[in-house]
């Protein structure tokens, strides 16, 4: 018999925290028939969702569903006319940030400048996400329009008009620059606007901070994004610090190739930031009126996307859409429909009449809330965007070759009365490993955020940590919507 050499190169390919490992060996058994290439993914101890098909190998008889937000009553108060806003979750309590105007029913078509001279930032704040408070803050003085006194910013031209405010998460942040944001327009090339540029200076995105969210001052007086960029940033143009890239990211507006496009840039300081990128989102094209991209609260290496499909031709009827990125310069988009539809009745159908708040939130233990203009709220099942879904039928499901760290499986799951799921551990070759195969796995069913898989009731994994192995996940009538390892 030829002995075979035995060599091993292996390349590192950064997406988020997650990597894939390339691997090619020559193996030295007989039954090897010829040289084998290996794709890892290290998972490590994140939680992978099925938004995209990162760690998705073969699928048979099951499939990707994405699953449909539900409509809940309003909040009240606020019911925010304002196209944009947004939900921050601190400490004990939800922050509501939404457009105000000075002058109730102003409109751009009586003057551009003095529109926008108008709009302030409008602050209510909620134990539960559900129920809220307009505090009388004290910051400006009492204005008509707005007995409450609940205005965090006012007389910031064009930035109040889309100013967006993220809790900064990088470790060793200033306490007085715990919060950030960044608002802001760009001048259209037409007589009006220059002239009010002449007067009030160039556009683009300006920075600020805060140390509680409710006090803001300028980082600077130029803008940190300049305004050539964005084309015309009339959007909600949101940034935040990314654990995975070890950067803050913004995703803003731009025209791309005649579309309302996303366009990407990031920075080490807020202040100096890369040459932006045009995000691809896999399809012909369409217009995304609001780029709506944040990291998941629960996977932060996942940054979801909840764009505005704008429809110009059927009176700017607008959808809300589902799309994810790990970073780069792609969005996936695995599926095409809505995520959430305009819905029954007028209100859903006027003129962009649905843009997706920034936030998303746990507002129950089994439950998450998306936020819309019009104080719409939407509940989801937790991780609950896309699951992989058996029919009654038994199919099967299978990982991508992972590596993972921790010693125990957690899934979030869903089955009928009749469904079930069992899990079998394979070796990179497809074999099952004994004592975790099928038969050693307690058969699975009930609705569970987190259940902890057992083989011959153990739930220990930890010899197996650091090795490559599959998931082989036999479902029927069941949707898997999670999956995480931990170390107990």
């Amino acid at each position: 018999m030829n002995r075979r050499f035995s060599r091993c190169y292996v390349v590192w390919r950064l997406t988020g925290v997650a990597s894939l490992v390339f691997v090619t060996a020559f193996f030295s058994s007989p039954h090897s028939g010829a040289d084998e290439s290996l794709e890892v993914v290290d998972i490590g101890s994140q939680r992978e969702l099925f938004v995209d098909r990162f760690i998705v190998g073969e699928m048979d008889g099951t499939s990707l569903k994405l699953h449909t937000p539900q409509l809940m009553p309003p909040v009240a108060p606020p019911r925010p006319h304002g196209h944009y806003a947004t939900v921050l979750r601190a400490d004990e309590k939800f922050q509501f940030y939404y457009r105000g105007d000075t002058k109730p029913g102003n409109h751009w078509k009586q003057g551009w400048e003095q529109y926008h001279e108008g709009e302030v930032t409008l602050y209510a704040e909620s134990k539960n996400g559900i129920d809220w408070t307009l505090p009388k803050l004290g910051i400006y003085e009492d204005h008509p329009t707005f007995p409450a006194g609940n205005v965090v910013l006012m007389n910031e031209f064009l930035v109040n008009h889309n100013f967006t405010p993220f809790i900064d998460t990088r470790p060793g942040v200033p306490a007085d620059e715990r919060y950030k944001a960044l608002g802001g327009l760009a001048y259209q090339p037409h007589k009006e606007h220059l002239e009010v540029r002449e007067r009030r200076g160039p556009g683009g995105l300006k920075a600020f901070t805060s140390p509680d969210g409710i006090h803001w001052k300028k980082l600077r007086e130029e803008p940190v994004i300049p305004e050539e960029w964005g084309k015309y940033f009339d959007s909600q143009n949101y940034a935040f610090w990314s654990d995975s890239e070890q950067a803050y990211v913004c995703y803003f507006r731009r025209f791309i190739k005649g579309y309302r496009g996303i366009a990407r840039t990031t920075s080490k300081d807020f202040i100096n930031w890369t040459s932006f990128v045009e995000m691809e989102a896999n399809l012909p094209q369409e217009h995304l009126y609001t780029p709506c991209t944040q990291p998941y609260y629960r996977a932060p290496h996942i940054y979801i996307a909840l764009p505005t499909r704008f429809m110009d031709k059927r009176g700017a009827a607008t959808d809300i859409l589902l799309m994810s990125t790990r970073g780069g310069a792609r969005f996936d988009r695995e599926f095409t429909q809505s995520f959430i539809r305009p819905g029954i009745g007028s209100e859903g159908w006027a003129n962009r009449a649905n843009y997706a708040a920034i936030g998303i939130h746990e507002t129950d233990p089994a439950e998450m809330s998306l936020f819309l203009t019009g104080g719409r709220r939407y509940v989801l099942r937790i991780d609950g965007f896309v699951s992989v879904n058996a029919p009654l039928a038994s199919s099967e499901f299978v990982t991508k070759l992972l590596k993972f760290n921790g010693n125990e499986l957690e899934i979030n799951y869903s089955t009928s009365a009749a469904g079930k799921i069992v899990v079998e551990v394979q070796d990179a070759h497809g074999t099952a490993i004994p004592g975790f195969t099928l038969a050693d796995c307690a058969p699975i069913y009930g609705d569970h955020i987190a259940r902890v898989v057992k083989w011959n009731d153990s739930t220990d994994l930890g010899e197996l940590a650091g090795k490559p192995i599959r998931l082989r996940f036999e479902m029927s009538d069941a949707d898997l919507y999670s999956l995480k390892f931990n170390a107990r």
